[in-house]
């Protein structure tokens, strides 16, 4: 579940189930399962599925939704948003940590639906335009989503404003050339918190970098990304997959609102450490 590469590598085999979509058959269950929808801390909400993480922020001028998950993702989404109490159609801005079928294969008929304006990073847009075929990975696969064009292109530091609430996006590719993360600040009611949404950039395991003449820079990325990583200052942190943060370690349906569980700034440091010795010891190769 960890890395999309390897488990789309250990099955050739894809599902083509609607027009400009093609998702591997073996996904993984978890991507697909419901899962109780909640509060992490001040404005912010988890939406997604059992594991594919999807964030809404609500604000006092429209909402925020980062990341939708797979194509059928679509009405656990919606679902989840009205469990909590938001008005779906008060989506206005759409972001995106990654140009991936497992985190955007909604996003055309969430955008259709709700009318509101996509931001992305710029080196990921290629992909959104093309649904995912120039993928220097995936696109060789024949894995696709519905193409999207899309608004607003990003670049490291941009900011993203919308009522009370501003995200900085922060430039972290290798995984994809647009991978990124989003950190903001939201108010509790004793205090503030900020937010890191982290994309932990797995790494790609069937090739080596130099065999990848349509990212030559891809090795330079991942390691320019973790150093970038291991410096932000954060208080609460996620991740663009649920099983990234542990998330059902932390928190069990029904639990009481806290969002302590989610600051084990420790841990994340850990994970990106882990993240960065796969990255060298694939160097090493």
């Amino acid at each position: 579940m960890k890395n999309i590469f390897l488990i789309i590598l250990l099955s050739f085999r894809v599902l083509a189930f609607a027009q400009d979509v093609t998702e591997p058959a073996n996904n993984p269950k978890e991507w697909s399962e419901k899962t109780e929808p909640f509060r992490i801390a001040g404005n912010l909400y988890y939406v997604g599925t059992y594991d594919l993480a999807s964030y809404l922020i609500v604000t006092n001028q429209g909402n925020i939704l980062i990341n939708t998950g797979l194509a059928n993702s679509f009405p656990i989404i919606k679902e989840n948003i009205k469990t909590l109490g938001f008005d779906y159609k008060s989506i206005k801005i759409l972001l995106l940590t990654q140009a991936h079928f497992d985190h955007l294969g909604a996003m055309a008929d969430i955008k259709r639906e709700t009318g509101a304006k996509l931001y992305v990073d710029e080196k990921d847009a290629n992909e959104l335009k093309t649904g995912g075929k120039s993928d220097y990975e995936l696109g060789k696969l024949g894995v696709s989503f519905k193409p999207i064009a899309p608004d607003y292109l990003l670049k490291n530091n941009d900011k993203v404003k919308l009522g009370n609430t501003t995200l900085t996006m922060l430039h972290h590719p290798g995984h994809t050339k647009g991978s990124c993360s989003f950190v903001f600040n939201t108010r509790d009611k004793n205090r503030s918190y900020r937010i890191l949404i982290a994309n932990l950039p797995s790494i790609i395991t069937d090739r080596k970098f130099s065999e990848i003449k349509d990212y030559p820079t891809i090795k330079e990325d991942y390691i320019k990304t973790f150093d970038a990583m291991q410096k932000i200052d954060f208080d609460v942190w996620v991740a663009s997959h649920a099983s990234q943060f542990d998330l059902h370690q932390k928190r069990k349906p029904g639990v009481a609102y806290n969002p302590k569980v989610f600051m084990d700034r420790a841990e994340y440091l850990n994970k990106i450490k882990d993240l960065k010795n796969t990255l060298l010891e694939k160097v090493k190769e």
